[in-house]
């Protein structure tokens, strides 16, 4: 399989003029002690002009490849011999360098050209810029090995040609030489010039000279490679990255990896003629695919069209979040770490993710997430700045004090493993290092949830303190300066996030409302509505095949007080006459009434019950589980709640009399979400669910079989 490898360089710029870096660069040769696999170089071809404005010379260099000695042996050579064609134009001052390889030019094709000029803005600065190709079409079974060596060859050879040209710059300079004289006409040819040529300092907008003796040689085809490349680097310097900037705005990259980044950065500018993001953002794309130029293309295109779709570049100046985000939400940004790094601070435990999913909808809150990561890159710009430094990541300190079960609210978990799938897909890269703090017991079943979501690299950034270890060694003042502790963690330093806190039921909207949302980034919500009266419950069929499932559900009373039971029966009950909604039907649009229980199947005989009814009042929010022993059919049910009458009057209470008053209709709503989980899924996260005492160190290790405790539901109030 033939393999073409490509690299471009960033640009160098020298600080010394061209003709001073000529006297450097001739040094070189015929050998060079800086280079050993240099062995030796002779001179093939000269040519000089009369003037001697240009000095064309080609040598055929030996190299010594350092090459495992078997693979020289099969190979058949010890040395590789190169051909290189060196096209000097003092008039222009550029320097244009040629080479291919002439030992097995029908297995691997090398090429590359170099090319020395002035710099755009300071004509006495250099710039250096150089391309390759390699193309192994075959080597004796050894492709990749030949591959790998040439690499690493040829990227050394790029690291050592700066320091070639500023070692034989201080040669020069010790023997005294710090100004080579430029290029003059000499004077007989003056006399024959045309006019113009004398005239040229004082109106040098006048070029003809120049283009027309360029054209006269150019029918001697000496100048073939040297009319056309130095033309775009004058012209638009600002599109070429140049090696100091790199260094300093986006880090030591090696040369494969400057490479890659120029040549994409140069593919956006050539295809997508809008907004071509910046480029410590396409870095990221690339470190997300360790730098696999089409892979990072892949994710980089879906990014960028995603970003268009969703308005994303103008998020921060057009979207102001919801109030109910800037009271409830407790999150935010706080000062830096010790790396520099923005520090964002964010109290999970403190905030009611359920409640804001309930008020906001999935939508609102991606959104508000969208922005916290645009503000983040923002400020990674800014911290690069002011530390004088690439800063391209951020850290996220979490804090879990508070969390609880009604984090593990499944919709609420799914809405974050979308977040996180949204983010992962469109800020790799981003995240420097997350610092989990005060992780209670049932943060693992939560970990347990969301680790599948992200990736690899992210996830080795990730460090988890349980309880009060983050204040111990090894902890938060590791990462963080003393003084910017936040006061929530003992520190001193006041942190302007949020409390958080319940957010008020009133707050909260209907399903219908959160469906008619204009803006939808996803799914539709995953919630149900169903109706339950009075003599007819609502009622759903799970059907299982493997025995130790685990069946959850997730509901709200919304209107009304019900009983909720789950039931197991081997026999599949018959399907729902379409007539079932019966006189109800007009009453509830809203939601469903499905009964499936037949009337005529008797409790313990035709199915039975698995867990012990639970009763729900007006607005209370049920999570639960249920294991299940055995494969067939299982039926949630919601029944209407009727009052029990008063124990020793039989007369009803008086409140119950007002209560079955409110329940107009005696119609009930509830809204609800179920979703069964493999138990392989699920059996490291039950037993930290049911035994209270299981330490957090232990759970890798607590995969035990949960048939001591079957269910466990749980109200919040």
């Amino acid at each position: 399989a033939a393999m073409v490898q490509k690299y471009q360089s960033p640009v160098r710029v020298y600080k010394h003029p061209f003709e001073l870096i000529m006297a450097a660069y001739e040094r070189r040769f015929p050998t060079c002690p800086l280079i050993p696999m240099f062995v030796a170089s002779d001179t093939v071809n000269e040519y000089k002009s009369e003037d001697e404005a240009i000095h064309v010379i080609e040598r055929r260099c030996k190299l010594d490849i350092d090459a495992p000695r078997l693979l020289k042996k099969i190979a058949g050579v010890d040395y590789v011999y190169f051909v290189q064609k060196n096209s000097l134009n003092r008039r222009e001052r550029t320097l244009h360098i040629e080479a291919y390889n002439e030992t097995f030019s029908n297995r691997v094709i090398i090429n590359e050209h170099c090319c020395y000029t002035v710099h755009p803005d300071n004509e006495d600065w250099t710039c250096f810029e150089q391309s390759a190709s390699l193309d192994i079409k075959s080597f004796f079974g050894f492709e990749s090995t030949v591959e790998k060596i040439a690499m690493k060859q040829y990227t050394s050879n790029i690291k050592k040609g700066k320091e070639i040209i500023e070692y034989y710059l201080k040669q020069l300079e010790e023997e005294g030489i710090t100004f080579v004289p430029r290029w003059t006409p000499p004077v007989a040819c003056k006399l024959e010039s045309s006019t113009s040529h004398t005239r040229r300092p004082v109106s040098p907008a006048i070029n003809i000279p120049d283009s027309a003796t360029k054209e006269g040689l150019n029918n001697k085809e000496l100048l073939n490679t040297s009319s056309s490349p130095s033309e775009p680097t004058a012209g638009t310097p600002d599109d070429k990255l140049d090696a100091d900037y790199i260094k300093r705005y986006l880090g030591d990259l090696t040369p494969m990896q400057e490479s890659c980044l120029i040549r994409l950065r140069q593919w956006l500018q050539e295809t997508h003629k809008g907004k071509i993001p910046k480029d410590e953002h396409i870095l990221r794309f690339l470190r997300a695919r360790d730098f696999n130029i089409d892979k990072a293309r892949e994710i980089l295109c879906q990014s960028l069209t995603w970003r268009k779709q969703h308005q994303v570049d103008y998020i921060l100046d057009t979207w102001n979040p919801p109030q109910v985000l800037q009271d409830y939400y407790a999150g935010g940004w706080h000062h830096h770490d010790k790396d520099g790094r923005p520090l964002y601070v964010l109290r999970l435990g403190q905030m009611d993710t359920k409640g804001l999913v309930r008020a906001l909808g999935e939508e609102a809150l991606l959104r508000y997430v969208l922005s916290i990561n645009e503000e983040g890159l923002r400020r990674c710009e800014e911290n690069t700045k002011v530390f004088g430094r690439p800063i391209s990541s951020w850290t996220c300190l979490v804090d879990l004090e508070g969390l609880n079960m009604r984090h593990l609210w499944r919709p609420g978990v799914k809405a974050l493993l979308r977040i996180i799938e949204v983010v992962e897909a469109n800020y790799p890269e981003t995240l420097g290092r997350l610092l989990i703090l005060r992780a209670p017991r049932v943060f693992p079943v939560l970990w347990t949830l969301v680790s599948p979501f992200i990736d690899d690299n992210t996830r080795k950034k990730f460090l988890i303190y349980a309880g009060n270890d983050y204040q111990g060694p090894g902890g938060l003042l590791d990462y963080i300066d003393k003084e910017i502790i936040p006061d929530f963690l003992g520190g001193e330093c006041m942190c302007e996030v949020p409390e958080g806190g319940l957010v008020p039921k009133s707050l909260y909207r209907t399903a219908e409302e959160l469906e008619n949302e204009d803006i939808k980034l996803w799914t539709e919500t995953i919630y149900q509505s169903a109706s339950v009266f009075k003599g007819a419950p609502h009622e759903v069929l799970i059907q299982i095949v493997d025995a130790s499932s685990v069946i959850t559900w997730d509901f709200d009373v919304c209107k009304g007080d019900i009983v909720f039971n789950i039931f197991h029966s081997k026999r599949a009950p018959q399907p729902p006459k379409k007539d079932s909604l019966g006189a109800h039907s007009i009453t509830s649009p809203g939601g469903n009434n499905i009964q499936l229980i037949d009337k005529v199947w008797q409790l313990g005989r035709d199915y039975s019950m698995v867990e012990s009814p639970l009763i729900c009042k007006e607005g209370e929010s049920v999570q639960g589980s249920h294991v299940t022993r055995w494969p067939g059919f299982y039926i949630l049910q919601w029944k209407f709640h009727s009052m029990p009458a008063c124990a020793t009057t039989n007369l009803p209470r008086v409140d119950d009399v007002l209560a079955s008053l409110q329940v107009s209709s005696h119609k009930c709503k509830v809204m609800y979400y179920t979703e069964v989980i493999g138990s392989e899924d699920f059996r490291g996260s039950m037993t930290s669910l049911e035994s209270s005492h299981s330490g957090f160190s232990q759970l890798s290790a607590a995969t035990t079989s949960s048939s001591q405790s079957h269910s466990s539901s749980m109200i919040s109030r």
